[in-house]
């Protein structure tokens, strides 16, 4: 499978999540090749402001390979990852890090704090943007043009 199918996946479960009322945002977890762990944003429904996507799959994924340590493991998410999201890639150590559309409010990767390149971040994922960027930040405009 391609990076490409595996933000398919994640905007899937990003679809999934906007039919549940969520701000639709995906994220999948690779390892080998196969999807350990997916999951969407559920702020909402689990009344948690944690329960972000990425959050929901590492956690999926730490718990299904029984280690905190995702070393091996690809992450693919449909928006660019908050502060807290990008902590957490990094405490679990996950390999690659593909995110779908910018977040120039939100994001913490190539935008606002660019958690990844400050000099206290332990680990750096290697990170691919824009991967399916036109129809994540499709899915979000919709989204939010529909709320207003």
């Amino acid at each position: 499978m391609t990076a490409s199918t595996f933000m398919e996946l994640a905007l899937a479960e990003a679809a999934a999540a906007a039919e549940a009322g969520e701000v639709p945002i995906g994220c999948v977890i690779v390892r080998d090749g196969v999807v350990i762990a997916k999951a969407g944003n559920r702020t909402l429904t689990d009344r948690d402001p944690t329960a972000h996507a990425e959050l929901l799959a590492i956690r999926e994924a730490a718990a299904k390979l029984g280690s905190e340590r995702l070393v091996d493991c690809d992450l693919y998410v449909t928006l660019e990852p908050c502060t807290m999201c990008a902590g957490a890639i990094s405490f679990a150590r996950i390999r690659r890090l593909y995110f779908g559309a910018f977040d120039p409010k939100g994001g913490a990767v190539e935008s606002g704090v660019r958690f990844y390149g400050q000099p206290t971040c332990h680990h750096a994922p290697e990170v691919y943007s824009a991967v399916g960027e036109r129809e994540a930040a499709t899915m979000l405009r919709e989204f939010f043009k529909a709320r207003r």
